[in-house]
């Protein structure tokens, strides 16, 4: 594993290539969530646009490192309840981040944490990614399109399932809105600038 890659995989280096790309979705000011967010290189991207900024993770060095730049979660979330609740429901924010992380199990947190208007930006290892490197274990690399049928009730804005180089990876992401009621019945179609 190169440098970038290795700093990337604990959550240094720049922010990904695909939210960089789709933060403009992001309303203006708006907050957002980074899951299993490392030392938070996607919370100090949104922070630099001017977001509020929350990350969780189970790591107490990555928190302790993200907690310089925003709220900064500890928990354990494949092995406990999810930890961001607001009176009986998953708290909300205008983005939910998530890259090179995959728990099956939180899907319906994540969906559920998009608040109406916002936008899920997810990024993750896809199979085929055991013939070039770690991981390895199915669990942990998505199906074929699997992240538009987690996805489904939200309005797909972009996909994309297939090989980058530098490193070389297989992956999947997916940049998608949770509708309001509003854009649900109105007659003009939102824009979202591809």
């Amino acid at each position: 594993m190169d440098k970038l890659s290795a700093a990337t995989a604990h959550g240094l280096g720049p922010a990904s290539s695909w939210v960089q790309r789709w933060s403009h979705l992001v309303a203006r000011h708006g907050s957002v969530l980074d899951i299993a967010c490392g030392q938070g290189r996607h919370m100090q991207w949104f922070a630099e646009q001017g977001h509020a900024v929350t990350g969780i993770d189970r790591s107490p060095d990555a928190i302790r490192a993200a907690s310089r730049i925003g709220e900064a979660v500890l928990a354990d979330i494949e092995n406990a309840s999810w930890p961001l609740m607001h009176r009986g429901h998953a708290r909300q924010f205008d983005a939910v981040i998530v890259t090179n992380y995959l728990w099956r199990p939180l899907f319906e947190v994540m969906t559920q944490s998009v608040a109406p208007g916002g936008v899920l930006i997810y990024e993750t290892f896809a199979q085929g990614h055991e013939t070039v490197g770690k991981p390895s274990n199915p669990d942990f690399l998505l199906r074929p399109n699997e992240l538009l049928t987690a996805f489904k009730s939200l309005h797909i804005v972009a996909f994309e399932d297939g090989f980058l180089d530098h490193p070389p990876r297989f992956v999947q992401r997916i940049a998608a809105v949770r509708l309001d009621l509003g854009e649900e019945t109105q007659q003009t179609p939102a824009r979202y600038t591809l």
